[in-house]
């Protein structure tokens, strides 16, 4: 009896911990995208505008 609420024990946990494991990567992901995103976003920006010319005088 005991061997058998153990190993559903065990598979229902290696199942979250996939899961879980989905959900760490994707999280990841998101951050990376929307954290260095609108880093080069702006940097594009004010390369466009001349931002990171040397001043001419």
């Amino acid at each position: 009896m005991k061997n058998k609420k153990t190993k559903k024990l065990q598979s229902k946990s290696y199942k979250k911990n996939q899961e879980l494991g989905q959900t760490k990567n994707s999280a990841k992901l998101v951050l990376f995208i929307f954290g260095i995103g609108p880093i080069i976003g702006i940097t594009i920006f004010l390369y466009s505008k001349g931002f990171f010319n040397a001043p001419n005088m």
